[in-house]
């Protein structure tokens, strides 16, 4: 098995290196790629230094399997072919592909068998925000048809990658200095301050990354349901949460959701409000699951059910979800 690691000096490419290892996943080869400024860095992978190679559009993917890619739609886009023409397994990190009618987009937990029908060999990872938003919904559908979700984005600083993190350490530095802060990446000064804009806003109102989540939770869950979303950058370096409100065809008790949610695959409860304990991002940056807790009854709706959730954005959010597709994948004969 050979693995190919596209946008290797990334943060979600490091978290790659990070995840592969971890889950000592079954690779007899590691190849690194990234842009020309990045060929020649060096990273260490199980004890064994690898340098980065620069993405050309040649035959270095002949002998790769599965190529986990994260450099970005346009590289994506760019290098389909070149990655895919020799067999290849794509799974992209982009937005590049996840509407496209003929490719997958995957939550594993959800939806892993829509990995078997992938006409042009890639496979998309959904958005962050939209990941950890369906494994939780998915227990909840288990129960009941879901009709609508109202959801409240609270996005980390490395949802805008490792320049986001780095800007609002910066923020932090400065301020501590007495210093005028640097914003660049953000629309607005990110510390002690929130930011109902994540992404560029579109005709409707909506920002891209509300859109993402109305149309990719759609096709993931192959289902009517609705979704209307504020997605809100907050100073927080790394880890996403959510106040979700979902409406069901029949009611669901907190109870049944709870004891759902226990035994649903990637998925942690932590629900006892009474010892204050719930999903902080503080404490689950670098967690591999989806945090559920603040499970109670919608008391404006009698079908209505609402909760909070937490996940690490670089990890399940990206990297992970992307190396369990590749582990289903090998599990399933799905690759050469």
């Amino acid at each position: 098995m050979k693995v190919a690691v596209v946008g290797a000096s990334g943060a979600v490419g490091q978290e790659f290196l990070k995840v592969l290892e971890e889950r000592n996943f079954p690779l007899d080869e590691l190849v690194l790629f990234g842009s020309a400024r990045s060929a020649g860095n060096v990273y260490t992978f199980k004890g064994k230094q690898i340098t980065v190679k620069e993405l050309q559009h040649n035959d270095d993917f002949k002998d790769i399997d599965i190529a986990l890619t994260s450099a970005g739609g346009g590289i994506s886009k760019d290098y389909a072919d070149t990655i895919t023409k020799h067999g290849a397994v794509m799974i992209d990190n982009s937005s590049a592909f996840r509407m496209d009618a003929d490719v997958p987009l995957v939550v594993p937990e959800v939806n892993a068998e829509d990995c078997k029908d992938r006409p042009r060999n890639i496979i998309a990872n959904p958005n962050c925000t939209t990941i950890q938003m369906v494994v939780a919904l998915k227990a909840l559908e288990n129960l009941s048809h879901i009709k609508r979700v109202h959801i409240s984005s609270y996005q980390s600083a490395s949802g805008a990658g490792a320049s986001g993190m780095e800007e609002l350490l910066q923020q932090v530095k400065d301020f501590a200095a007495g210093n005028d802060l640097t914003i660049d990446k953000f629309a607005h000064q990110l510390l002690f301050n929130v930011i109902p804009h994540v992404d560029v806003f579109t005709d409707n109102g909506y920002t891209k990354e509300e859109m993402k989540m109305y149309n990719e939770t759609k096709k993931i869950m192959h289902s009517d349901i609705e979704v209307s979303a504020t997605t809100v950058r907050v100073p927080v370096m790394r880890a996403h949460s959510e106040a979700i409100w979902a409406e069901t065809e029949a009611p669901v008790t907190p109870e049944a959701f709870k004891a759902e949610c226990e035994k649903t695959e990637g998925i942690t409860v932590m629900d006892k409000p009474e010892e204050n304990e719930y999903p902080l991002p503080l404490h689950l940056a670098g967690s591999d699951d989806v945090f559920v807790g603040r499970i109670r009854k919608d008391i404006s709706n009698p079908n209505g059910i609402a909760f909070w959730c937490v996940a690490d954005q670089i990890k399940k959010g990206a990297a992970l979800n992307a190396v369990q597709i590749a582990e289903y994948m090998i599990k399933e004969g799905l690759v050469k």
